[in-house]
């Protein structure tokens, strides 16, 4: 015990000892600077140094733009452009499907699947005649009478609401009514059965304002035209526009499908309204 308590004692007289840090100058021996020290006072003083060392260089690597050249921390620069271009590929990604769905909808069309209709051949036919710059002085009469004609409405559609209301509607689908519009069973709409992949076309001119799947109905697309009328297409395969986009009378916008838990096969249901109330579709429409 006596060996221990003298060992303590020695050693913590090493430890406060006092030295003497002189500085002399080497010519005169003059006297510059002194300084006493004792080695608990340089070990607390070195302590606190490291210290302060320490939270100096984690300062500068936490908020400085230093730590971007340490290996192991990522640029802050770089993680916006991947964030930018993670972004950019998901844009993409979504538009290559839009494109692809389009051209497996034109597919049919193109490899020859569906035929012409006879509108489009007569059409087709009509682009190959010449008219010769003579026929095309008429004559004052023929003026005359091209004015009343003109004049009148060709296909006038009676509206509680307005009179003589200039709106033309065209069959969506060339096919055969499975089920007619039937207000006693609810049933609102025209269902056309045609072959898959046919194109569905606009029944007039309009924007959509909705494009999208629904659990029942499948794919759906619902056109706003002029003097508040509204086309809705159900059980599409594939839908061609999307919310925002303006359609031309005769555009395809969707592909027949069987789409939906109320599908019972390849067929468009068609429902046309007007102010809020259904119409029936065949009142205005010749599907023949």
């Amino acid at each position: 015990m006596k060996k221990q308590e003298k060992k303590k004692g020695k050693l913590k007289q090493k430890l406060t000892d006092k030295y003497r840090l002189v500085v002399l100058n080497e010519d005169t021996f003059e006297e510059r600077f002194s300084l006493k020290l004792s080695l608990l006072n340089v070990f607390v003083l070195g302590g606190v140094l490291s210290f302060l060392l320490i939270l100096v260089t984690t300062f500068i690597i936490t908020f400085t733009p230093v730590k971007e050249y340490i290996p192991g921390y990522s640029s802050t620069d770089l993680k916006i452009k991947a964030t930018k271009l993670a972004f950019q590929t998901d844009s993409l990604k979504r538009k290559l499907d839009l494109l692809h769905d389009y051209t497996i909808a034109l597919r049919p069309i193109l490899t020859g699947e569906i035929k012409p209709s006879i509108l489009d051949s007569v059409e087709i036919e009509a682009e190959k005649i010449v008219i010769k710059d003579s026929l095309l002085n008429a004559s004052r009469e023929d003026s005359i009478f091209r004015e009343k004609i003109e004049s009148q409405d060709r296909f006038p559609i009676q509206n509680n609401a307005k009179n003589n209301v200039k709106i033309v509607f065209f069959a969506p689908l060339n096919g055969t009514i499975s089920q007619d519009y039937d207000s006693k069973t609810k049933h609102l709409a025209v269902d056309i059965v045609a072959k898959k992949n046919s194109p569905v076309k606009a029944t007039a001119d309009g924007s959509v304002i909705f494009s999208g799947w629904t659990t029942e109905t499948g794919y759906v697309i619902i056109l706003k035209h002029p003097y508040n009328y509204i086309s809705v297409y159900k059980h599409n395969g594939n839908l061609l526009k999307q919310q925002g986009d303006f359609v031309k009378s005769g555009e395809v916008i969707a592909s027949v499908g069987s789409t939906g838990e109320l599908s019972t096969g390849p067929h468009l249901h068609f429902e046309l309204w007007s102010d809020g109330y259904a119409v029936n579709p065949t009142n205005l429409i010749d599907f023949k």
